[in-house]
């Protein structure tokens, strides 16, 4: 186990967040400019017939977004380029499995072992929820877990892993509370490792928060490549046996330039995805939060990197 990570990693995600995504980079740019004023000091005819328009091309308009919230950022300065409800707090499903990720790798190693129990296997059949498929006894890397996490969204591997590395749900949470507020998430609460709904609610990110958390994903290169990963095979050893896991993100596959992150849905929540784009130069990290099903979440994010490309 390598305890003393998270600091470092935290101080440099909080000093990446801080250049970009505080302050006026978070406000929506205007894109027009105003008219001018009728009355004293009115433009002449002859001044008008001579003074360029303004002119609104197809581009500069926003793409409607029919999800509650979403937001576009450059992913180098900050710079917030599509805002729509982005400080609204809502559930975020599986999001918050990239917080879980993001902890899990500032305390283990990745070819750390963990042993799969019982209740690890019926945790996502109790909840009605996805599994990664391991079996109690197995004792699956932390690679394997964290593959199993993000691209399966897996609730087994979740509760493997904040079973280990809290010690225990309550314990592990607790962490992520922590990182969430050294990365500047205030309006973030996590009440899970793994997102599911509970009876009491109270769990909660916004559109902002969470594109602030995948910024500071960017700086941890092997959850950067797990997340791009379209698939990922778990090879039969003594501890495991085979199994194949497909990463839900289907915009790895249909948007061009997409390496990333993660999907997330239950009903409270809505679909929900949170993306990372490199196009052209460019680099965009994106949240889309609350969209009407699960195939418009991925139009959705691929009408913003296109509108935001072709401005």
């Amino acid at each position: 186990m390598h305890i003393g990570r998270i600091p470092a990693i935290l101080c440099s995600a909080v000093l990446t967040i801080a250049t970009g995504l505080t302050g006026a980079a978070l406000s929506v740019p205007a894109h027009a400019a105003s008219p001018p004023e009728s009355g004293v000091g009115a433009t002449s005819v002859t001044e008008a017939q001579t003074t360029p328009r303004t002119v609104v091309t197809l581009e500069a308009v926003p793409p409607a977004v029919s999800a509650r919230s979403a937001i576009l950022v450059d992913a180098e300065t900050g710079a917030v380029h599509f805002d729509k409800s982005a400080d609204r707090r809502q559930p975020v499903a599986s999001l918050t499995k990239i917080m879980t990720a993001y902890v899990v790798l500032g305390e283990a190693a990745l070819d750390d072992r963990v042993r799969i129990t019982s209740g690890d296997v019926r945790h996502p059949k109790a909840n009605n929820a996805t599994g990664a498929g391991f079996r109690k006894g197995e004792r699956p890397t932390v690679r394997d877990l964290l593959h199993g996490l993000m691209l399966s969204s897996g609730a087994d591997a979740s509760r493997a892993l904040a079973r280990a590395y809290g010690p225990g749900e309550a314990a592990f949470v607790a962490k992520m509370n922590t990182a969430a507020r050294a990365l500047g998430l205030r309006d973030t609460r996590y009440v899970n490792s793994d997102g599911l709904p509970t009876p009491a609610g109270g769990g909660h990110s916004t559109a902002r928060d969470q594109a602030k958390l995948a910024m500071a994903a960017q700086g941890e290169p092997a959850l950067v490549k797990i997340g791009s990963a379209k698939r990922y095979i778990v090879r039969k050893t003594a501890h495991t046996e085979r199994r194949v896991l497909v990463n839900t993100n289907k915009l790895l596959s249909t948007l061009p330039g997409a390496y990333g992150l993660k999907t997330g849905y239950h009903v409270p929540a809505g679909w929900c995805v949170a993306f990372a784009v490199q196009r052209d130069g460019n680099r965009y990290i994106g949240v889309v939060l609350g969209d009407t099903g699960a195939e418009r979440r991925f139009r959705t994010a691929t009408r913003l990197i296109d509108w935001a490309e072709n401005r």
